[in-house]
């Protein structure tokens, strides 16, 4: 049983939205196959790499054909993206101004510091500075996961992955 709705005030006709999200799914299929194509076109890296530098555009490239042509039969089914109640941000407020400038901060001094200090320490710093200046007040719990994050990423960059990161002051021990 299939119920029918209004529309809120202020919403563009079907048709319009059929259009743009028929537009979106082109544009997706013809981004992604350009993107096979260009993958397709690389040569061979290293064959030491686990990964090879061509699997990520193919899946990306793959990714985003999928990802268009089920846009495409959503469309086709009626399904229509919700209004402004799908939106998770008020768009009657401003911008923290005070948060992205935290946020920007962090960024600077992580871009910084990573040669000298490293990625484990920095990293750890950067995801505290960010869980801050968002909103957490728990700095031992922020530096702890901080810490636990930029370590665990660090060694799967360079151990399982061997794209080598800046150990900083810690290499050697790290």
């Amino acid at each position: 049983m299939t119920t029918t709705t209004e529309a809120p005030a202020g919403t563009p006709p079907a048709t319009l939205v059929d259009r743009a999200q028929y537009g979106l799914a082109g544009f997706l299929v013809v981004v992604g196959g350009y993107v096979l194509y260009d993958a397709w076109s690389l040569e061979p890296a290293f064959a030491d790499q686990p990964v090879q530098p061509y699997a990520i555009p193919y899946v990306v490239g793959a990714g985003l054909v999928v990802l268009g042509i089920l846009l495409g039969i959503a469309t086709a089914r009626g399904d229509r993206p919700e209004a402004e109640e799908g939106e998770d941000i008020d768009l009657t407020q401003g911008t923290d101004v005070r948060t992205v400038a935290l946020l920007a901060g962090v960024l600077v001094v992580n871009i910084a510091l990573i040669d000298l200090l490293g990625w484990a320490i920095t990293g750890a710093l950067l995801f505290a500075g960010s869980a801050f200046a968002l909103g957490s007040r728990t700095w031992v719990r922020d530096l702890a996961v901080g810490a636990a994050l930029s370590v665990g990423t660090w060694y799967g960059f360079y151990v399982g992955l061997g794209i080598p990161i800046p150990a900083g002051i810690l290499d050697g021990v790290l």
